[in-house]
């Protein structure tokens, strides 16, 4: 079955860095494109950025300003999110994701907690 696992959270400093991991299994990894989103406190899950299957196409919320790096290795079937020069407004727990292709169903992953707070 499919599961998506992230880590790698936790208490940050403003301006500090995170790297989050999301191991993938039980789909072809290889084949589809990643997500990671996020949920604050009180709003709504938003996309945080996307990579494509092969890893050469990145997106990301104009949001971010460029402060945070998709990646991925399709061996190690997982996905990254750097995260650097992080903000309180960052605070959020962090879901990996993806959509099948043919029927635009979602499978989420458990999240992982990141807070970023002096």
């Amino acid at each position: 079955q499919v599961q998506l696992v992230e880590s790698g959270g936790g208490l940050v400093q403003p301006g500090g860095s995170l790297r989050l991991s999301c191991v993938a299994s039980g789909f072809s990894f290889r084949s589809v494109a990643m997500n990671w989103y996020r949920q604050a406190p009180g709003k709504e899950r938003e996309l945080v950025a996307r990579i494509s299957s092969g890893g050469g196409t990145t997106n990301y919320a104009d949001s971010l300003k460029g402060r945070f790096t998709i990646s991925r290795d399709n061996v190690k079937d997982t996905v990254y999110l750097q995260m650097n020069s992080l903000k309180p407004e960052d605070t959020a727990v962090y879901y990996c994701n993806f959509r099948t292709v043919l029927g635009g169903v979602d499978y989420w992953g458990q999240g992982t907690q990141v807070t970023v707070s002096s």
